[in-house]
């Protein structure tokens, strides 16, 4: 089973090929009909009833307005496919071959040919037919929502990943305290722009020149949302599925027995802070939702970075590193203990603000500190906790069960544009006059023996797990993007065969590889797994390898080249929903829920294998990110976060004591600078 997946990536499609020839027609004309009959003068906005203003839409209270609303596409993005069944063997296929010998391979093609012909073909059918009657939603989003909630493991290191935001430009503006106040100003503006409807539509333009203009939005904005997204195919741009969102804020994961539980209350204005290991909120927003004025914010911030009050000796922020069937136990206890109405002002809060007492001296620090830190100064649960440490470093950490890279991503641009195009205060700016005594609340939790020796367990847990992990990193400043295009090959192909290089050159094998891509172009859709070990990456590694001698540049070349090909037709297929991955876990998960015997096809060795990621990847592109990471899923794993700009190539690696990330590190410098000497026609340095 599938442990972690990761989903930074997005990934565009040309989603509109999953409707017949025939929808498609119809809906064009259909759209065509009702542009030309829409009448232009129209002065009443139809969106406007999605999007109340509330009395605070002065200015500085909202990111932006678009005058198409947030939630405009959502009711016509297409449905996410479920592939047919013979595809998905044959893709399963094609994965399995670089990892299986020749008799294993004809193993699991046998339990393939039986599972295709018998019991799979009814678990595709019913599952077909259960997909037609929940038109509302994906196929995937259940059992992905339940994979998440009834893991057991620690959300730490197994499931959160972070993202480090730049520094401000403006070095001033790095001051801890300004820092805060503008991000969380920003943070807030951009939780009253969602809620108002007033947040552009996250919309993927591959013609921005047509679709990205005023005119289309004024124009689309009045086509019903039963039909916006044809609209938008007609211009060419893709709209994403937006309804994670809603989860951003006031949200917390609850731990429970068996199955954890979302939690979200759209009502709370409070902000939660937590710096030293003790709890401290106050609200953001006013009565009428207006934002609390940034002075006052900043008075707050000040106020609660001058407590001298010395770190708790219980430290309950631990308790959300737990397993989560400890931690519901424990949780139990706290709420019959007297602390119900504290934890709900931790679980309702808009977000987690962390302030950190130290400034972060490097990579690796950072890395650590925003990953894990020491346990104590995380609400890890909460659905992101922004953390800024003493110098203004800041990134994000977030919780994965509520939803993918797309949304945090989005939050996390804007709040950057926003705090460091326009901050609320400036360096020189003066805290508000007044008593924040009176509006910051210090929360206290009552805590008996059993609770103290809980906290105990679970930070002496988490201090002697963090010492297990090794995170290192690499960048590669020969090139990137704009050197690898002209030389007409995919710059993530690139950065994937490097790993599966450097994995052959380190451990002499190929091994299972996930890469995350994310199926946002399809309602509710959460991510697809790209493989990017094949047949082809196998060939060209162990060509560059093992026997660099033997091939000339130019055939090196081609190999690269075909790896290139291959891995721009799985990207593709796994954005159009149209991996295996996916598919089968839904199968298994049905076969599960109704009670059935598990499928030979899922206890064959080679579908644990295939399963047990040892190299866990994920990609993001963002000009406000410095850095980014994740833990690897399994023990004997990598977890490679990586990103190829426009002239270097940054990656971030994390391993257990079974594995050598600084090694690995050496051995992908070396593949990159292998493939660099190929591309330029050099030979290989042995």
């Amino acid at each position: 089973m599938p442990r972690r997946p990761r989903a930074l990536t997005s990934v565009a499609p040309n989603t509109y090929r999953v409707l017949s020839p025939q929808a498609q027609g119809t809906m064009v004309t259909r759209l065509l009909l009702l542009l030309r009959t829409w009448p232009r003068g129209t002065a009443v906005d139809p969106g406007a009833s999605r999007r109340p203003f509330s009395a605070g839409s002065g200015p500085g209270q909202y990111l932006q307005r678009s005058i198409v609303p947030t939630m405009h596409y959502q009711d016509s993005l297409p449905r996410l496919p479920v592939p047919k069944l013979e595809d998905t063997i044959r893709r399963y296929l094609s994965a399995q071959k670089p990892l299986l010998d020749d008799e294993q391979f004809r193993k699991t093609e046998k339990f393939c040919k039986s599972f295709e012909n018998g019991i799979g073909k009814e678990l595709h059918r019913q599952l077909v037919a259960q997909d037609k009657q929940n038109k509302h939603t994906s196929y995937i989003s259940g059992p992905w929502f339940d994979m998440y909630l009834t893991a057991r493991d620690s959300v730490v290191l197994n499931f959160n990943p972070f993202m480090a935001f730049k520094p401000d430009p403006k070095s001033e503006y790095n001051d801890q305290l300004t820092r805060a106040t503008n991000m969380t100003v920003s943070a807030v503006r951009f939780l009253k722009t969602l809620q108002a409807g007033l947040l552009e539509p996250e919309v993927f333009h591959l013609n921005p020149a047509k679709s990205d203009t005023d005119t289309f939005k004024r124009l689309i904005r009045f086509v019903p949302s039963s039909l916006s997204w044809y609209g938008a195919y007609l211009v060419n741009a893709y709209p994403l599925d937006m309804s994670q969102y809603f989860r951003l804020f006031n949200s917390t994961r609850l731990p429970r027995p068996r199955r954890d539980e979302l939690f979200t209350d759209e009502k709370a204005r409070h902000l939660l802070v937590l710096r030293k290991g003790h709890f401290y909120v106050f609200d953001v927003l006013d009565q009428d939702g207006n934002i609390v004025s940034a002075s006052e914010i900043q008075a707050h911030l000040k106020y609660i970075l001058s407590d001298n009050s010395p770190a708790p000796e219980f430290p309950l922020a631990c308790l959300t590193s737990e397993n989560r069937d400890v931690w519901a136990e424990i949780r139990q206890k706290l709420v019959s203990g007297g602390n119900e109405e504290t934890l709900r002002k931790v679980d309702s809060a808009v977000f987690c603000l962390c302030l950190d007492d130290f400034p972060i001296k490097d990579l690796h620090q950072l890395s650590h500190s925003m990953l894990h830190g020491d346990g104590t100064n995380r609400w890890f649960d909460k659905s992101f906790n922004l953390i800024i440490a003493k110098d203004g470093t800041a990134a994000v950490h977030f919780e994965h069960s509520w939803g993918d890279g797309v949304a945090v991503l989005r939050f996390f641009n804007e709040v950057f544009k926003d705090s460091t195009q326009t901050p609320a205060i400036t360096p020189q700016s003066q805290p508000a006059n007044t008593d924040s005594s009176v509006v910051v609340q210090k929360l206290n939790f009552k805590l008996n023996d059993a609770l103290k020796t809980g906290i105990s367990a679970a930070k002496e847990k988490f201090d002697a797990t963090m010492k297990t992990l090794t995170i290192d990193f690499i960048q590669f400043h020969r090139g990137g993007k704009e050197f690898l295009k002209k030389q007409k090959l995919s710059p993530d192909s690139v950065a994937q065969l490097a790993f599966q290089m450097a994995f052959l050159r380190q451990y002499g094998q190929t091994v299972a590889t996930y890469e995350s891509c994310s199926t946002a172009a399809f309602k509710h859709g959460r991510t697809e797994t790209i493989r990017p070990a094949s047949i082809f990456t196998k060939r060209c590694s162990e060509a560059f390898v093992r026997e660099p001698s033997k091939h000339s540049a130019g055939e090196l070349q081609q190999m690269m080249a075909e790896c290139s090909k291959y891995h721009g037709q799985l990207t593709r297929e796994a954005a159009m929903g149209q991996g295996f991955d996916r598919h089968l876990f839904a199968l298994r998960y049905l076969a599960a829920a109704k009670g059935i015997a598990l499928p030979e096809l899922f206890l064959d060795p080679a579908y644990g294998q295939i399963n047990h990621n040892i190299l866990s990847t994920s990609t993001l592109s963002s000009s406000a990110v410095n850095i980014g990471g994740f833990a690897p899923v399994v023990p004997n794993g990598f977890g490679i976060a990586y990103s190829v700009h426009d002239d270097w190539i940054g990656c971030n690696v994390s391993s257990y004591p079974s594995r050598n990330a600084r090694e690995f590190l050496q051995c992908v410098e070396k593949s990159l600078e292998d493939m660099f000497d190929a591309m330029e026609g050099k030979s290989i340095k042995t």
